[in-house]
């Protein structure tokens, strides 16, 4: 129970920043009305280019919410004091993880709604057609979400005050969107760029979406010849034990110059 009122509040106090909703919420929407609305043709295979891009859109909202929100949001927490008065507190550590871990469901779960929203309405975006589709799309989001949540975490310790964590977390991401296929088609992409991509949860979470909203014909011209969700499914999986790892042995409940 103390970890929904934990969710609930951080929920609120997201709502309440008009800022941060309409970065981490609008953002993808924004993106797919500009890109569709200048690529309305086809990627080839019968495939129109929203159809494409709406999976890396989905797969950078969930970025947002989980890796670069969290990221920004806890260092401006720590540089606060926010999180000294908490770690003062009876209340238990993971309890503001879990309201941390609920906030990002919250907004992970709206602006998916709302990008497949915008997305069927105005550009005419085929919805998965199965259950088995659906429950790709389920645990892809849920493995994905998971993943950029942890490493988001840990991520949180590497800026020094909470001025500076925007300009160390943004072009990390905004690099890895490049990478990863979320822009561009990610087989016209170099090699080189390709290989490094796959080290990193978001290119297998596009692929992953790939799987569920492309024909299955379309998992020919990945580089691996398919979709390779066995592969999706590990690597993701990886992440999110890399990133506990990590949250277990670098958060720092205090600033650098408080000890």
């Amino acid at each position: 129970m103390i970890a929904l009122r934990q969710g609930a509040l951080e929920i609120r106090q997201f709502l309440r920043s008009r800022e941060q909703v309409v970065f981490t919420m609008a953002f993808p929407v924004l993106m797919i009305v500009i890109f569709a609305s200048i690529f309305d043709g086809e990627i080839g295979g019968g495939v129109r280019f929203t159809q494409y891009f709406v999976t890396g859109m989905i797969a950078t909202g969930l970025m947002t919410a989980g890796f670069q929100a969290l990221a920004i949001q806890i260092p401006i927490e720590r540089d606060r004091g926010v999180l000294k008065r908490l770690r003062g507190t009876p209340m238990p550590p993971w309890v503001y993880f879990a309201g941390k871990v609920l906030m990002v469901a919250f907004i992970a779960v709206a602006e998916t709604i709302l990008l497949l929203v915008v997305a069927t309405l105005l550009f005419d975006l085929e919805l998965p057609s199965s259950g088995r589709l659906w429950l790709t799309f389920l645990w892809v989001a849920a493995l994905g979400t998971t993943a950029c949540t942890l490493c988001g975490i840990a991520f949180s310790s590497l800026a020094r005050t909470g001025r500076s964590a925007p300009a160390v977390v943004t072009p990390v991401a905004l690099v890895l969107q490049f990478i990863s296929g979320v822009f561009f088609v990610f087989t016209s992409l170099p090699t080189w760029m390709q290989q490094v991509a796959a080290v990193f949860p978001l290119k297998w979470m596009c692929q992953g979406l790939r799987a569920v909203f492309l024909p299955g014909s379309f998992g020919a011209q990945e580089p691996g010849g398919s979709f390779e969700l066995g592969t999706v499914a590990l690597v993701l999986g990886a992440w999110c034990v890399l990133g506990l790892a990590l949250c277990l042995t670098t958060f720092r409940w205090t600033t650098r110059r408080d000890g």
